[in-house]
């Protein structure tokens, strides 16, 4: 007999707090970081094909934040304890069930409207696939130009924020 009530607990992700030189200065659970909005550290990674595209993820539509936006190839949270390589790897494997070499583009102090101060790291890579990507985040993948990326935006796509934010900083033409 199976009980048609039980729910499974998602394990607590703890996300390291840190002060406004990215030194660690506490632990907190991620929903509590959000909460008390606490600055954290968040990875992008940016993947281009041997033609230049960059490879966008379009997020699930299931996902509490930016459902359904065009976002970096792989994104997510540093935990606890890790490095902003080691965050990046964890979650391109997760995210698009592959890695590849990773080379550090910036280092960002970010904030925007009702959301904690963060500071993110962005790496890129060259990789042309196949990736095998998680259907609970990822509704699908696909490589652009950055003039298709623009026209996409201009045509209303919509766009995570911190995407928008590294294309504007660091492929506006």
């Amino acid at each position: 007999m199976t009980n048609q009530n039980f729910k499974m607990i998602e394990p607590v992700e703890f996300l390291d707090v840190v002060d406004e030189y990215d030194a660690v200065i506490g632990t907190a659970p991620k929903e509590d970081i959000y909460k008390k909005s606490l600055r954290h550290r968040i990875v992008h990674v940016l993947i281009f094909n041997t033609e230049g595209k960059m490879l966008l993820q379009l997020r699930n539509s299931n996902l509490r934040f930016c459902p359904d936006h065009w976002s970096t190839a792989v994104g997510g949270h540093v935990q606890s304890g890790e490095s902003y390589e080691q965050a990046a790897l964890r979650e391109y494997q997760e995210e698009l069930g592959t890695t590849s070499g990773l080379e550090i583009l910036a280092k960002d102090d970010y904030g925007a409207p009702n959301s904690p101060n963060k500071f993110f790291t962005t790496f890129t890579t060259t990789h042309e696939g196949p990736f095998i990507i998680d259907p609970e985040a990822v509704a699908r993948v696909e490589f652009f130009t950055i003039p298709e990326i623009n026209a996409l935006i201009d045509g209303g796509e919509k766009f995570h924020p911190e995407l928008l934010y590294i294309l504007k900083k660091y492929y506006a033409s």
